[in-house]
Order: structure tokens, then sequence, then C-alpha cells
């Protein structure tokens, strides 16, 4: 920043200092911070940073909207927040040098300024003002211990509310099932030797989606999740989940493996049993049939994620040579 610049910008570039990270900066410190200091334009779409990249700048917006996106399960985007002139963007990634996990672009042509400026790094700040960095670094230590401790608190005081929300966040709108993405996080907190995995997937289903539109299929998806979690309340323990499309299952921990035979066995049933669908004038009935795959950890493997793949993989064989079958895997042989 140099003596040309707008009053306007000034003032734009000196509320970065409103940052947590300078909060006991004296002035003369502040004014240096200041003349190290950028602006930056970011047009429409454009890409402020992308998961994987080191945070190494702190940014306020002055102008325009900006987006964050974070990757989903299907590869996909999914927009969790936007931010607004005056937000300061980045600031606790910055602070612990940590490394992006999200996309953030520019909704709108929009305006930032940018501390260290562009072409700057945290690097060359220190080595040219140590006693100034120190100060911005000890800031960031306790600005982050204290959002550490802030959630925490936060946690501890909205058990319910924090629950709830935890499962709205994992929860598949269409069918009230938990989505994979609950295993994923999940997993290491609920794994319980033993612990049966039951997957299923619906025979033939294109043909019904094909002939009476995906309405007719989001009703089928809706009378298996029914199915799935009757089991999972009749035990009173375990989990009904939708994992990849039109697959779904159980987890049921504190399971041995003939117990999961059998709720395979009733699961494999109950699809049977779900009423016909009129197709077509002139065509047959739907009737559903069910391909099943099921495992016991760590019996049938060792390894969590080599089961849960592997059980996988063999649903779709399974399906994909007619399916209406149960087959059961196990790590080097499955039947």
């Amino acid at each position: 920043m140099n003596e040309e610049t707008p009053q306007k910008e000034i003032l734009s570039i000196s509320a970065i200092l409103r940052s947590e990270l300078f909060a006991n900066l004296f002035p003369d410190e502040k004014k240096h911070v200041l003349e190290r200091t950028g602006t930056m334009t970011l047009r429409k779409g454009g890409v402020l940073f992308s998961p994987g990249q080191k945070a190494g700048h702190l940014y306020f917006l002055v102008n325009g909207i900006i987006r964050v996106l974070k990757q989903n399960e299907n590869g996909g985007n999914d927009e969790i927040a936007r931010f607004a002139p005056g937000d300061i963007i980045g600031d606790f990634d910055f602070a612990r040098g940590g490394i992006y996990d999200a996309r953030i672009e520019a909704l709108e042509d929009s305006s930032l300024v940018v501390f260290p400026g562009l072409g700057l790094t945290m690097e060359n700040f220190t080595l040219e003002t140590p006693q100034i960095a120190s100060k911005i670094l000890l800031n960031s230590t306790a600005m982050v211990t204290g959002r550490i401790k802030g959630a925490r608190r936060l946690i501890a005081e909205n058990v319910s509310w924090v629950m709830e929300l935890q499962r709205q966040v994992h929860e598949d709108p269409g069918t009230g099932l938990l989505k994979q993405s609950f295993i994923t996080e999940e997993i290491n907190r609920i794994l319980e030797d033993p612990m049966a995995l039951i997957m299923l997937k619906p025979d033939r289903f294109k043909i019904l989606v094909d002939t009476l539109g995906h309405d007719a299929g989001d009703v089928a998806m809706a009378k298996i999740a029914v199915i799935l979690r009757k089991i999972t309340r009749n035990l009173s323990r375990g989990w009904a989940l939708r994992f990849r499309s039109n697959e779904t299952g159980i987890l049921i921990n504190k399971c041995s493996a003939a117990e999961a035979e059998s709720l395979a066995k009733n699961l494999f049933s109950s699809v049977a049993a779900i009423p016909p669908v009129k197709m077509k004038k002139g065509e047959s009935d739907f009737n559903f049939t069910g391909s099943i795959a099921w495992s016991v950890w760590p019996k049938d493997d060792k390894s969590w994620d080599s089961l849960f793949e592997g059980t996988y993989r063999l649903l779709m064989d399974t399906w994909k040579t007619g399916g209406n079958k149960i087959a059961r895997y196990r790590k080097g042989n499955s039947s």
C-alpha cells in the first residue's frame, strides 16, 4: 500500500485488522502490517483456493459474494457456506497453517483485501519482522485454542441439539436412512466385535423406474427403508443405511454370524413380500426381489475397510448375475 492509495481503499484494507490475529499489535506494528497488505479482484466463477492447498493468506471481503464448496460422497460439490462483504475468509486455516479442505469461489465479481499481499508469503514477513510475526503467531495459537474450547463447551451445553444436527447431516432426505457418510465418519467409534454388515440391492429396479418414472422408484425405496428401520427397531440396536444409488442395508453391532444370516434371510423375504406394482397396460406386474450380500467383522475379514468393499463387490456381482440370492462375503472366499 502506498500514499497514492485512495482513502476508501485504505479503509477497506484497514478492516483486516479486525481479525484476532492482530489484536495486540501496537499502532506502528499495525501500520507495518497494512504496508504488507494488498488487494485483489476475483471475477465471477474465479477460485480463491482449492482443497489440498496450504493456507498462506488471510482475506477480507470488501464487496461481492464468495461461496464455500465441499465435495460430497458422489464426487459433486455442495455449497456449505457463503461470505458477504465485511467477512474475513480463511483466518482459522491461516492461523493454524492448515491445508484447505474446501473450494472457495466467487458467485459474482468480488474485491478482497489480502494479507500478506499477493507475491508475499508469511515466511518472508517473518524474516523481515520476526517480532511482529511472533505476536501474530501467538495470537493465532490463542485463537485456535479458544475456538476449540468454545466448540467443546457449545457441544457440552447443547448435546441434544448437536445430536439432532448430526442426524440431519447424515440422513438421506429421500428415505430417512443414514447416508454412507455416517459410516465413513463414525465407524471407528461404533465398530464393535462382532459387527454384521448386510447389504441389499433391489433387482430389475431400472425396469420399474424406466416404465413408471422416478416417483415410482422413490416410493419403492421408501418401502424398503421401512423394512430396514423395522429390523433395527425390533433389535433395539444397529443402523439402517443407504449406501450408493439404490443400495441399502443394515449395520448391526453385537451380532453373531448365525444371527446375521437369519437377518439376511428375513430381509430377503420381507423385500419379496412387498406388494407387486401395477405396470402399464399389457405388461406384467413388477414383483420385488433383492440381491443380498452379508458379512461379519472381524470373523470374515479383520480389516473393516476391506470387509466393506468386499461385501459391496459381492453384492454387485450377485446382482449382475441375476440377483434374487443371498451371498456371504469372506476374505478369499465368497458364497
